[in-house]
């Protein structure tokens, strides 16, 4: 059985998310929340609060044992850019892209 939680619209880059995603990938959760709690990161916290979720919807299910949950899968994928203007020199412009994130969590019994 599976569990899973998604997160869209994170104001973060995908790139920086994927370097937190990475640590935990294929961990038992237990593990992946202690690496989380120590990671000096922005997307460390948003991930962690998606790892809770997805352990909490895997709660829902009786025929899940959560002790023996881990992250089956961890992917990030870009959700749509906030496209902004900064001025230049000259009257000119450049363009700024805020990108988001969206992060999506699967958990499954070993």
């Amino acid at each position: 059985m599976e569990a899973k939680a998604i997160v869209r619209y994170v104001r973060i880059s995908p790139q920086k998310t994927k370097l937190v995603a990475d640590l935990i990938r294929g961990k038992k959760v237990n593990d992946a929340e202690v690496i989380l709690q120590y990671t000096e990161k922005k997307a460390a916290g948003i991930v962690g609060k998606l790892l809770k979720s997805a352990v909490a919807n895997a709660a829902q299910n009786p025929a899940i044992d959560e002790n023996v949950l881990y992250v089956k899968e961890i992917y990030v994928g870009p959700g749509p850019a906030m496209k902004r203007w900064r001025a230049r020199a000259q009257g000119r412009v450049a363009p700024i892209r805020k990108r988001t994130s969206n992060i999506t969590v699967v958990l499954a019994e070993r």
